[in-house]
């Protein structure tokens, strides 16, 4: 006798309370998924996601209360194992390496067909990364990390502040770092001083021209 899978649990966090409805509505089609709650913002979200478990949480990444990015972190620091799905419009680079580095395991568009949301919370629930049309290419080329342009350039920076470099060569200033990475601004600001450092630079004018020679800053 085949044994029947349980449905994939669903939460949906979105603060647009029409698209929010019309989401839960379609889940509730779709075979083998099961939306067993739904909330309006990130501190809602914490605590329905705390209450029901679920397989796969269906995040936006502007809450009315907060931030879509910092409420995946914080959801799957307290369960590694969920999955996380960002369901936005935004669709730039920033919003999408943000969430994937916050541990989100699929990014769609609002735009996105039943279908493609229906496959996309399967193979979140599943382990996968799925990443909806026209943000595959994107994610593939932000996440390639620095180290691996200039490996011996700087062995004395950590990753981190090699990743931070690399964007302050290609001209982010410390507000467009921090929602690169996912981090704040503070953080971007500690980590630069201690690369100037690190580099001897004695300002950050001087530390993009050093990266730049040594391959940084580079599309």
């Amino acid at each position: 006798m085949t044994a029947v899978s349980s449905p994939v649990r669903v939460v949906v966090v979105d603060d647009h309370p029409v698209f929010r409805m019309g989401m839960v509505a379609l889940l509730s089609t779709l075979d083998g998924i099961s939306c067993v709650g739904e909330a309006d913002g990130a501190a809602t979200g914490a605590a329905v996601i705390a209450e029901h478990r679920p397989d796969v949480v269906l995040m936006d990444l502007r809450l009315g209360d907060g931030s879509g990015v910092v409420a995946t972190r914080a959801a799957v620091q307290a369960d590694p194992q969920l999955g996380v799905l960002v369901v936005t419009m935004l669709d730039d680079d920033d919003s999408v390496f943000a969430a994937l580095r916050a541990g989100a395991r699929g990014y769609v568009l609002k735009t996105a067909s039943p279908t493609e949301i229906e496959r996309a919370v399967h193979a979140v629930a599943d382990g996968e990364v799925l990443l909806g049309r026209g943000v595959a290419a994107r994610a593939v080329r932000l996440l390639s990390p620095a180290a691996h342009r200039a490996p011996a350039a700087f062995p004395q920076l950590t990753e981190r502040e090699l990743e931070i470099l690399d964007l302050v060569a290609a001209g982010l200033d410390n507000t467009a770092v921090a929602r690169r990475l996912a981090l704040s601004t503070k953080t971007v600001r500690n980590h630069l001083s201690r690369v100037l450092t690190k580099i001897r630079a004695p300002d950050r004018g001087q530390a993009i021209i050093r990266a730049r020679e040594a391959g940084l800053g580079g599309p």
